[in-house]
């Protein structure tokens, strides 16, 4: 059976297997408690029975290979149970022994063994809490957990056995299907499990919590997938560090660190990001009950109009529009609303129709009869000492049926988490409503799907999402660097527009400038010297020999006293660019066990004041670099600023696109990449400088500087 196979096993299991002593007996009780139907086995040699559970005496003994176990057993004993129960034809084990890879040689090496003798068994592990299965109540886990059964939800990945843990015990009603710590990943991981979760249409959402991830193409292939289906996935990423960028030679390095690249890669598969547990559970909890928001406006009431002024507040700033009411709508709601009510969008009804089912029937068909997306009722339970809580039940009752009768999708929202109790969330989610905790939160929330559904489509259209990044190697340390002339040279093969210069030696530089024609740019070239302006060693705008003569004089003095060691043996001479109307930065990152990414930015000599750039992942797309660019904050200098001329948006494209071609032909050896400036113009484009730094030896062809 493929390991593929045996992965379905473990996800919808049969029969479970525990081996371990007094803690798996007790966690095969909470399987049964959970309500679990397939056979149970507590596998212990030493004892025939534990915790009232009786023993089978070994995996051998078992009758039959388990569609799923859980090895609770020092790292020793997990290896030799892996082996076994591979051999009995089982589906899959969760390994719980720590001691592996996460510490050291001596334990990669022992990791080796185990996923070695796990074969085509499917191995969650090790040195993870489990997986809980909620859809079957299969709790393949070593303490105590607070979830319960559900016929659908959502599916949390996490690298933190903590993190899963106390999520199975928040008091926020997320509907979870299954939710997985991932632990070494030794076989399966994030992408693995993605894969084979979104075969589960039961499975409505996939959140994630993560420090990395490994395995950077099938998460690709897997999030592209969700993308397909209409799976949002929601991401919480840990460990933002941009630690090394220093040490890099190119300005790209220093706009795109690691964490920008995971920005570029959910923008590019429609991943929703978000910065806290909070608002990964709130998300996920939109998700869950399958029904997305169709656009961005929202019918909204509340009973306070203090409330109505927030849900105001927070539409605008989480991208949702709140359409003014119809005349229709406002004559209907005048007559079950009282005079003093404000009728407008967001509503505040007041309390007048507290507890009048049949006001709040024609209140609500009146409000939903508009032209709205989706609908938002903000409503806060009192203590149950008040006796109010029924009127609040009605109230949800009420909501629910009428968003049936218009066929709309909605949501419930407290403006303080605590107040939107535990049966009330329970109720929603039967409804398929989400019960979202805290008024910002819940907005929040909605919009980041609105927005997911708005970007959907074109992403599918654009086909970057189809793309599976370039993950080559480190690369090595070092590497070569091109000189100007050679990089030039380089990229101009790929396409990218570069001055018509000569490189010659200082000596050789009056007779090259009376071939190229003045006015000209001096520069001196040397791998060496990847930085010239800070060095002296650029001359622009020169005008004639004279001026050429005095340039090549001063830039020697420059170089003996900025540079002392550098040989002033090569010169580039260019024809001076015409002014441009905006200077660009475009180059490559490599991002060791990443990617490749592509770089493009506001340039110039102020690129690392800027900081406005935009990254994204190789291969991209003529349509995605199209957009990059618009995103910039200097993108109103590229389509007429203040009455000036629009640059040449395709002859732009291009040209970036010819760098990303040559970074895609090389990607096994570029090191990085730089071309900044990039003047862009009216009519045309042209790279005025270029770094290139490749792995291994480079052997320049000496007749391309000649």
């Amino acid at each position: 059976m493929s390991q593929h196979d045996n992965l379905k096993r473990l996800l919808a299991p049969r029969h479970l297997a525990f081996i371990g002593g007094r803690g798996m007996a007790r966690a095969l009780k909470r399987c049964a408690e959970g309500g679990f139907a397939g056979q149970l086995w507590l596998v212990n040699p030493h004892h025939a029975s534990l915790e009232g559970v009786p023993c089978v005496a070994s995996i051998d003994a078992l009758p039959c290979g388990p569609d799923a176990a859980f090895i609770a057993t020092n790292r020793d004993s997990t290896l030799a149970a892996v082996a076994e129960l591979a051999a009995k034809g089982a589906g899959g084990a969760v390994c719980y022994a720590s001691g592996f890879a996460e510490t050291g040689a001596e334990g990669a090496a022992l990791q080796a063994r185990l996923l070695a003798a796990a074969g085509d068994m499917a191995l969650l592990g090790p040195n993870c809490y489990g997986l809980l299965d909620y859809l079957h109540g299969a709790a393949l886990w070593p303490v105590a957990h607070g979830g319960r059964r559900v016929e659908r939800g959502v599916a949390v990945l996490t690298q933190s056995g903590n993190f899963a843990y106390n999520l199975s015990m928040s008091d926020r009603s997320l509907p979870v299907a299954y939710m997985a710590s991932v632990g070494n990943q030794a076989q399966l991981g994030v992408a693995e499990l993605m894969e084979a979760l979104l075969d589960e249409p039961r499975v409505t959402a996939i959140g994630l919590h993560l420090e990395g991830l490994r395995n950077v193409p099938g998460f690709a292939r897997a999030a592209h997938k969700a993308l397909q289906r209409g799976i949002p996935i929601v991401a919480l990423k840990a460990g933002v560090s941009s630690l090394g960028a220093e040490l890099a030679l190119s300005h790209t390095s220093s706009l795109a660190g690691s964490d920008a690249l995971y920005d570029a890669l959910f923008e590019r598969l429609g991943v929703i990001r978000v910065g806290g547990p909070v608002s990964f559970i709130e998300t996920l909890k939109a998700a869950a009950g399958g029904r997305l928001p169709t656009g961005p406006r929202l019918a909204a009431l509340a009973c306070s109009g203090g409330d109505a002024g927030l849900i105001a507040d927070y539409a605008e700033r989480f991208g949702l529009t709140l359409p003014p009411l119809g005349a229709t709508q406002v004559a209907a709601l005048g007559e079950v609303l009282p005079s003093y009510a404000n009728i407008v969008n967001p509503l505040d009804f007041t309390t007048t129709l507290w507890g009048d089912g049949e006001g709040l029937r024609r209140m609500l068909d009146a409000l939903l009869s508009g032209e709205s997306d989706a609908a938002l009722l903000v409503l806060d339970y009192p203590d149950a000492a008040s006796g109010e809580r029924p009127q609040c039940d009605l109230l949800l009752e009420c909501f629910g049926a009428a968003l049936k009768r218009h066929g709309k999708v909605g949501f419930v929202a407290s403006a303080l988490p605590e107040l939107l109790p535990a049966a009330a969330r329970e109720r929603l989610l039967d409804w398929d409503l989400a019960p979202l905790q805290g008024m910002e939160d819940a907005l929040a929330a909605w919009g980041r799907l609105v927005r997911y559904q708005a970007r959907r489509e074109r992403l599918l259209a654009n086909g970057e999402a189809a793309l599976v990044p370039l993950c080559p190697g480190e690369g090595g340390e070092g590497g070569v660097l091109l000189d100007e002339w050679h990089a030039k040279q380089a990229l101009g093969a790929f396409g990218l527009p570069v001055p018509l210069g000569l490189a010659c030696t200082p000596e050789e530089a009056p007779e090259a400038a009376r071939r190229l024609g003045y006015p000209l740019v001096l520069k001196a070239l040397s791998a060496a010297l990847p930085h010239k302006t800070e060095a002296g060693a650029v001359a622009l705008d020169l005008r004639d020999e004279a001026a050429l003569r005095t340039a090549l004089a001063r830039m020697r003095e420059n170089l003996a006293r900025h540079a002392p060691a550098l040989a002033f043996e090569r010169v580039l001479l260019e024809p001076m660019a015409p002014p441009p109307l905006a200077e660009l930065i475009v180059g490559v990152k490599r991002q060791p066990g990443f990617g490749l990414a592509l770089v493009i930015g506001t340039g110039g000599v102020l690129v690392e004041l800027l900081q406005d750039s935009r990254s994204l992942l190789l291969p991209t797309t003529d349509l995605a670099i199209r957009e990059a660019l618009l995103g910039l904050r200097g993108a109103p200098l590229l389509s007429g600023f203040r009455g000036r001329p629009a640059v040449d948006m395709e002859a732009l494209v291009a040209a970036i696109r010819s760098v990303a071609d040559y970074a895609c032909e090389h990607a096994e050896r570029l090191l990085e990449l730089d071309v900044n400036p990039l003047l862009v113009g009216g009519e045309g484009v042209v790279a005025v400088d270029a770094l290139i730094r490749l792995a291994g030896p480079v052997l320049p062809d000496p007749a391309q500087a000649a």
